[in-house]
Order: structure tokens, then C-alpha cells, then sequence
């Protein structure tokens, strides 16, 4: 059973940074992909970055810039957040997808509170 436990939300305000993790209970290069998401009170969850198993990353528009994924060598990755704004407040949440036999498996953490005041 795959885990994902992120870690370092909290209060901050805009302007400010916070640097997110989520720890794997596997090594991250068994996965295919490794994400963020948000998802704000009222709206659907969002595609926040992504990083693919090669090291290719991608960006939401709203973040490009701003926001950096990275991951270590063993069963972390990260998401530094700088120049936070009020519209950044969500929950985020660690995605990882593991493609097996054409079909993709999706493993979800359980949230971490990031707010931005203003």
C-alpha cells in the first residue's frame, strides 16, 4: 500500500514562502509521475506542478515563476513556494501515478493546509 504524508503547510503572508514536502512510503522512481495539486474551497482541484520520472517538470500557468518541484535521490519531493499570493490558499496535495499495463494508478496524501493572508 503506497503512502504519501505531506508536511510544511501553514500561515503566511503574501509575499512570503513555504516549502512543502511528501514522503513516500516507496522510492519515487517507482513512479511514473510525481505532482501537486490544490484544491480551494468551492473549486475543483488543480494541477500544480509535476515532475515525470526522467526529471522533466511542468508549471500551471498561475504558479510559473514562482513555485519550484524538485525530489531527492530516495523517497521525497518538494514543492518551494515563493512570492505567495492570497489566491494560492488551498489544500495541497502529494500525487503520485505508477502506469502499469496501459492503465495509470493514482496515489493521493491526505492535504496540507497552505493559507496566504493579505
Amino acid at each position: 500500500q503506497v503512502q504519501l504524508v505531506e508536511s510544511g503547510g501553514g500561515l503566511v503572508q503574501a509575499g512570503g514562502s513555504l516549502r512543502l514536502s511528501c514522503a513516500a512510503s516507496e522510492s519515487i522512481f517507482s513512479f511514473n509521475v510525481m505532482a501537486w495539486y490544490r484544491q480551494a474551497p468551492g473549486k475543483q482541484r488543480e494541477l500544480v506542478a509535476a515532475i515525470a520520472s526522467g526529471g522533466s517538470t511542468n508549471y500551471a500557468d498561475s504558479v510559473k515563476g514562482r513555485f519550484t518541484i524538485s525530489r531527492d535521490n530516495a523517497k521525497n519531493m518538494y514543492l518551494q513556494m515563493n512570492s505567495l499570493k492570497p489566491e494560492d490558499t488551498a489544500v495541497y496535495y502529494c500525487n503520485a501515478v505508477r502506469f502499469v499495463l496501459g492503465a495509470n494508478s493514482h496515489y493521493w496524501g491526505q492535504g496540507t493546509q497552505v493559507t496566504v493572508s493579505s
